[in-house]
């Protein structure tokens, strides 16, 4: 069976001028801001937690060189949301926005993060000249499969998106190599596909179905950027929306 549709009543108008500006099209943000509570807050966290217990492997990964940097994830997303009024931090358990109290388990760091927030997150960590990507909570890919990326560079992860060129590459890891601490960064991208579905992979040598220009559902992440204060690791963090098209 497949799950109900889970669509936002509508999209930013800030997220859908940031979708319209050219790569990379970063601009700062500050603090807890790029945590994004929005209408399908609960409904998109119990999709995780579905797709966490039908196809784990799917949809979390995590290479032994980033089980520090989990750690320190979860550590400072609980530092965040404790200075938000629509969160309550307490001695071993969080209250959401939604009311609902969960536990902090330190053992598992990543399905303990999407039970509290609505964003995917990625780990990537600094190899030799590139940044790779270590490890992943990433229950709504847009087109793509956790499990091709896992281990790859950020070239190698953008590889089929024509848009990637040598240039924004280069502008991509200079922006990975210059995010600072406590300075996040974020962009967003806009598409059109048929399915409403928010786990929609696709791997590599599939071809796309969905027409970019006429798809049924608008898509758009908030993609945002951050560094981990001690790993150094880099945080890419992404909230997906999806909307009708009569929004």
């Amino acid at each position: 069976m497949k799950p109900k549709p889970i669509l936002q009543d509508a999209l930013p108008e800030e997220q859908r001028s940031a979708a319209a500006m050219s790569l990379p099209g970063m601009q700062p943000t500050k603090g807890a801001d790029w945590i994004t509570i929005d209408d399908t807050y609960s409904e998109q966290i119990a999709e995780k937690e579905r797709l966490l217990h039908v196809d784990r492997e799917a949809v979390l990964q995590c290479t032994p060189d980033a089980l520090e940097a989990t750690h320190e994830l979860l550590g400072e997303v609980l530092r965040l949301v404790a200075q938000r009024s629509d969160f309550s931090v307490g001695d071993g358990t969080v209250r959401r926005p939604d009311g609902q109290v969960i536990e902090i388990d330190k053992a598992t760091p990543l399905p303990t993060l999407s039970r509290l927030i609505q964003e995917d997150l990625c780990i990537l960590q600094k190899q030799e000249n590139e940044h790779v990507l270590t490890a992943a909570l990433l229950c709504f890919p847009a087109s793509w499969t956790l499990a091709e990326k896992i281990g790859k560079p950020l070239t190698a992860i953008h590889n089929p998106v024509p848009e990637y060129n040598a240039d924004i590459a280069k502008r991509v890891q200079r922006l990975f190599d210059g995010v600072q601490v406590g300075r996040p960064m974020w962009r967003a991208n806009y598409l059109n596909y048929s399915s409403p579905a928010l786990f929609h992979p696709r791997t590599e040598a599939q071809p796309r179905t969905d027409d970019h220009k006429r798809g049924t559902f608008q898509r758009s992440e908030r993609q945002t950027v951050w560094r981990l204060p001690k790993t150094n690791a880099v945080v890419f963090a992404i909230h997906t929306a999806i909307v009708s098209p009569e929004k």
